[in-house]
């Protein structure tokens, strides 16, 4: 289990590079995410067309397997779309709260369909994590940032959430029968889809992105979608969807320390994002609580392919 927690550790802090990417980026949040998601199928497809055995596996699938593939693929699109939309709409305090309480969700209701125990000290760590990004979150901004005056925003960041909750559950239970590129691939290749169709509805450029654009958004395909998600859904058939869900705590806490460190050395378009006092404690609590979750936690047998 060890190489699965550590496959978990790295895509946590490849995910984090993503927000500075972005950052970094002058093109409209929605065809960031669709570029993001295409480039990182890209990258998956020569994998896809020299391995054999991928490719069998792939014309093999139940048609049900695909349905559901197809199914969280949509969802994990929704995910993006509805996030950064919100983003827009309402403060990112509240947005970052929403968004990340999916481990409310992917707890109980693993337990209930998946039949994953959760002790009390599994409790305890969702439990305490959550304490800690409200400790971050409220102790920065306040409870202002929750006025009625954004309550959309604030409903599009709470649907987000509960995507990226289905999203990891869904997850779960098909890495115990499919591998890893198969599935991301699939997945990847729909929500690349979905994403192009959200922008095109929503008159988001698809055509139009700089070539230093196109750079960034590439590295970010790498290092945070195959480094970063995908490694995610391979350590995602080997862990439990409650610790997954609660590990991705941990990336807000990554983020953070990244547009600190990263415009000390390296000249950028944004300034140094200085933690502060709170974002410290409420990190490090949300940290123990990960610790807690994870070490305590037992998997059942899973696909041992990649």
């Amino acid at each position: 289990m060890q190489k699965h927690y550590l496959g978990l550790f790295i895509s946590i802090v490849a995910v984090s590079f993503a927000s500075i990417f972005i950052l970094s980026c002058t093109a409209p949040p929605l065809s960031i995410a669709f570029y993001r998601i295409l480039f990182t199928t890209l990258l998956l497809a020569p994998l896809v067309l020299l391995r054999k055995p991928i490719r069998n596996e792939l014309r093999a699938l139940p048609r049900l397997t695909v349905g559901i593939m197809i199914l969280i693929g949509v969802i994990l699109a929704a995910h993006f779309a509805l996030w950064i939309t919100s983003l827009t709409l309402t403060s990112v305090a509240s947005s970052v709260v929403l968004v990340t309480a999916h481990p409310v969700l992917v707890a109980p209701v693993s337990f209930y369909f998946f039949k994953e125990k959760l002790s009390w000290v599994n409790v305890f760590g969702i439990t305490i994590s959550l304490v800690g990004i409200a400790v971050l979150v409220i102790g920065n901004y306040g409870f202002s940032a929750f006025g009625f005056n954004t309550i959309e925003g604030n409903i599009l960041a709470m649907l987000g959430g509960a995507a990226a909750g289905l999203y990891i559950l869904g997850g779960r239970k098909l890495r115990r029968t499919v591998s890893t590129v198969s599935y991301a691939f699939v997945v990847y290749s729909v929500s690349t889809i979905t994403l192009l169709f959200i922008c095109l509805l929503l008159g988001e450029p698809v055509h139009i992105v700089s070539s230093n654009d196109s750079i960034l958004i590439f590295f970010m395909a790498l290092i945070s979608g195959i480094f970063g998600h995908t490694l995610y859904n391979w350590s995602l058939g080997h862990i439990n969807a409650s610790v997954m869900s609660v590990a991705l705590l941990g990336e807000p806490i990554g983020s953070s320390l990244l547009a600190f460190l990263i415009p000390q050395f390296i000249a950028v378009s944004w300034a140094a994002q200085v933690p502060s006092a709170y974002t410290v404690i409420g990190g490090g609590i949300i940290l123990i609580g990960i610790v807690l979750t994870a070490r305590t936690t037992r998997s059942p047998e899973v696909l041992e392919t990649v």
